[in-house]
């Protein structure tokens, strides 16, 4: 698809992932909707980005509040227009074990990851349809195709996007709408730091996977292209993280072997 003059709706817009694909993609023209839960923060990067304000919205809103995400959608479109390309980036992991993790934790990391993704293609899928054009981009995770030590929510909730994706393209092609699915691997932002731990607050440290990543820039270039490239699915990351579905894949007992030696603390 051609990102030129395009209206592109960003979830999670406010740092890592998100805060760079708004940089890259308003680079090659397109128009930005950025949201995210903090409003200034928004506006600070909205009016960095070229064109500023004048050209680019900011629409805050909380993925953990999925039944609100319909309503505030509508209300911006009066405002915006057409939308022709969602990116469900936003999102939160976690790092507990199974047997420590308060059940509450799984329902957060299903409502934002899930159904927050859930809702907002929900709310401008139909005006994609009604356009005949459109593409819905989201970010699962490697954790979407493979599990590990640790990540039983966040994992879960990666996969389920992941298939909800696959069903989503088989409906929506005959619409001219593109799906695409982003599964990075240990990529240098701060969603580790921002984990949630067994009783649902950040774990405030860093992972030496996360450390020793991908760079954000080279991560969202990837995406970018799969994007030009209508792409219905692509795994970005270097090293272990980037070749772990494929092991999986065609090797399943010795990738779960090798899962459940490897130590995360």
């Amino acid at each position: 698809m051609d990102i030129n003059n395009k209206t592109i709706w960003i979830t999670g817009a406010s740092s890592g992932i998100g805060l760079e694909l708004c940089r890259q993609l308003a680079s090659k023209g397109a128009r930005i909707i950025l949201s995210a839960r903090r409003r200034e923060l928004l506006l600070e990067v909205a009016a960095s980005l070229p064109g500023g304000l004048d050209r680019h919205w900011v629409v805050p809103l909380d993925l953990a509040n999925s039944d609100n995400l319909g309503g505030i959608v509508q209300s911006s479109l009066a405002d915006i227009g057409p939308v022709h390309i969602l990116i469900n980036n936003g999102g939160i992991s976690q790092r507990s074990l199974f047997i420590d993790t308060d059940l509450s934790v799984y329902r957060q990391l299903m409502e934002v990851n899930y159904l927050g993704t859930v809702a907002m293609t929900k709310a401008l899928l139909p005006g994609m349809v009604a356009q005949g054009q459109g593409m819905v981009v989201s970010v699962s995770s490697v954790a979407g195709k493979i599990g590990s030590k640790l990540r039983t929510g966040y994992s879960g909730s990666k996969f389920a996007v992941v298939g909800f994706m696959d069903c989503l393209r088989a409906e929506t092609a005959e619409h001219g709408i593109q799906c695409l699915t982003v599964c990075p691997g240990s990529i240098q932002t701060n969603i580790a730091i921002n984990a949630l731990n067994e009783h649902g607050a950040a774990q405030n440290k860093n992972d030496d996977s996360i450390l020793n990543g991908m760079s954000v820039e080279k991560c969202v270039q990837g995406i970018v292209k799969a994007m030009l490239n209508n792409n219905d699915e692509v795994v970005v990351g270097k090293g272990l993280s980037a070749i772990a579905p494929t092991i999986k894949r065609f090797f399943p007992a010795l990738f779960n072997k090798i899962s459940a030696k490897m130590e995360y603390r």
